[in-house]
């Protein structure tokens, strides 16, 4: 649950970040020797039309300009994301076969220890490649116009506020748990099958909270359907700077964001994960891309596999606390 490399998020320089993506800008990128022998495949663990989809298209279409080769994108859904990342963990580690990681690579595993693989052990970090926060949104008469508003009518009604999330184990679902947790409240989970139904039901009255992405929740609360309490940053996000982040809302370590990144089969040759980290820092400092991510209500986050590394194991232990703390025991998906 920290944050990556991200300049407006965390208000911290990232000069590392950006001398490593001058220096691929100024040469270049090729591929490391003999690599690749074919196409290269992204995995990506959601359905074809997802935000995580069209990262991965995205993506791809950007590393076969930059090294005038196939990359591919195959869609591999199921269990919240852990069938793609069962496929790719077992892949051959010769730099072939990728996985696009979202924020249910780490809360999936968290939450339930029969999905199939170790975010950590299984895996050879690549890259990041961008990151935002979720938003927190009630239903227009819910009686709370900020977050510490909502806390205290949890406290003052234990159980009565009902939460939709787009499924158990999801990064909707632990970011709940994590709230309740800090605050010591009780508020009711309700988990859909994707947050657009849960979006619908608060809407219409039937839940009364949730959290969602920006660009899926915005539109909504532009309409007046939706209050906008908080964004799950420490600070405010430029794509909403409106919403107060968590720092305003009295939780200034409270830091869950949606991120994405590319992970590849523990043993991959460190030649071949260093020559496509170098290209993602190539690939986000793109003024088309940069373009898309804001409108997606993200940011670039690049870094060295090193970085990524740590932010899964903190990101992956983070949400174990919170999965003990809570004590959920989630036996499916």
């Amino acid at each position: 649950m920290s944050p990556f490399t991200s300049r407006s998020l965390r208000r911290r320089p990232l000069l590392q970040a950006l001398v490593a993506a001058a220096c691929v800008a100024a040469s270049p990128v090729s591929w490391a020797d003999g690599w690749p022998s074919r196409p290269v495949k992204i995995v990506v663990p959601f359905a074809p039309g997802a935000g995580t989809d069209a990262m991965g298209r995205l993506v791809a279409a950007k590393l076969s300009d930059l090294f005038k080769a196939s990359v591919v994108v195959e869609n591999r859904t199921g269990a919240s994301g852990a069938i793609g990342a069962q496929e790719v963990a077992k892949a051959a580690p010769d730099g072939h076969t990728l996985l696009l990681a979202a924020a249910p690579f780490t809360t999936v595993p968290a939450a339930l220890p029969g999905a199939g693989y170790d975010p950590l052990a299984s895996f050879a970090p690549v890259g990041m490649i961008a990151q935002g926060p979720l938003i927190w949104a009630v239903n227009k008469d819910v009686p709370a116009n900020t977050l510490p508003e909502l806390v205290t009518l949890a406290r003052q009604q234990p159980g009565a506020l009902n939460y939709g999330s787009a499924g158990v184990g999801g990064v909707n679902h632990l970011v709940l748990e994590s709230l309740k947790a800090r605050t010591h409240t009780y508020i009711t989970h309700i988990p859909y099958r994707g947050i657009a139904p849960a979006t619908l039901d608060t809407i219409s009255g039937q839940l009364q909270l949730l959290t969602g992405t920006i660009p899926a929740l915005a539109p909504h609360i532009r309409e007046g359907k939706l209050k906008a309490l908080a964004v799950t940053s420490p600070g405010r996000s430029p794509a909403l700077p409106q919403v107060p982040g968590m720092q305003e809302a009295g939780m200034p370590d409270f830091n869950v964001l949606n991120y994405f990144a590319l992970v590849a089969p523990k043993g991959t040759p460190d030649a071949v994960v260093r020559q496509i980290n170098a290209a993602l820092a190539q690939v986000v400092q793109m003024p088309d891309v940069k373009e898309r991510l804001a409108k997606d209500a993200l940011e670039p986050a690049t870094g060295t596999p090193a970085q990524l590394g740590q932010f899964l194991q903190k990101d992956f232990e983070g949400w174990q606390r919170v999965v003990q703390q809570q004590g959920l025991k989630i036996d499916a998906f």
